[in-house]
């Protein structure tokens, strides 16, 4: 590529020479994270171009291609970025001491506030990713197994086992996982208010972990 070139080394405009080996790439990496994440809530990911990204990172191709081999790549990067902040923001949103149906209910909403607070995200999970083959099937199975960790975990405390639930299944969790993401997805693509679906969500989840019904 021209910008890496020898005839260039000597003239690079700032957004080439801030691109250089020598920075941070931790940091440059999320400027380029952060730069698709705009072009997408501005433009969609179908309308992004790399030129485009790497001009919301204030940085050069050079540099785009040093963190990733293009944009599916980027966006395969974004999204598993996001997929562990939710984790995260879910995790900590949580109060191990609360009653576990409280805590069913905190989990729930932080999942949703995720969703709202992204909405054009969101419709990438939906839209996009299914698109990119194999690299979108293998996040597809790390964003689940780290959901169903997540919940798993919640789940196995004193609290929950004082009232006879939990540990809870992988195939429950699973079950539960599907529903919730489907759900979510079906009301963000018909255009829907995903904050509407919170109470059924809420009553759903507490259904599915609730302690087992006693035997007729």
């Amino acid at each position: 590529m021209t910008t890496g070139s020898r005839a260039t080394a000597g003239r690079q405009r700032p957004a080439d020479r801030a691109g250089t080996a020598a920075d941070d790439p931790g940091a440059f990496r999320q400027r380029l994270l952060d730069g698709l994440a705009a072009s997408i809530a501005a433009d969609g990911y179908r309308a992004t171009t790399v030129a485009d990204i790497v001009r919301r990172a204030r940085t050069s191709r050079r540099t785009f291609y040093e963190h990733f081999a293009g944009r599916d790549a980027c966006l395969i990067a974004l999204l598993s970025d996001a997929n562990a902040e939710v984790v995260r923001h879910i995790s900590a949103s949580v109060d191990p001491a609360a009653p576990w149906a409280t805590q069913v209910r905190q989990a729930v909403e932080a999942w949703i506030r995720g969703a709202q607070s992204a909405p054009a995200i969101t419709l990438a999970w939906i839209r996009d990713l299914p698109s990119l083959g194999q690299a979108a099937r293998d996040l597809q199975r790390e964003v689940m197994e780290s959901f169903v960790t997540m919940v798993q975990t919640l789940c196995d405390t004193d609290e929950w086992r004082s009232h006879g639930v939990g540990p809870v299944p992988r195939q429950l969790a699973v079950m539960l996982l599907g529903g919730l993401r489907e759900l979510i997805a079906t009301t963000v693509e018909d255009g829907g208010e995903v904050g509407d679906i919170t109470e059924v969500a809420v009553r759903a989840s507490i259904a599915v972990l609730g302690p087992p019904a006693p035997a007729a």
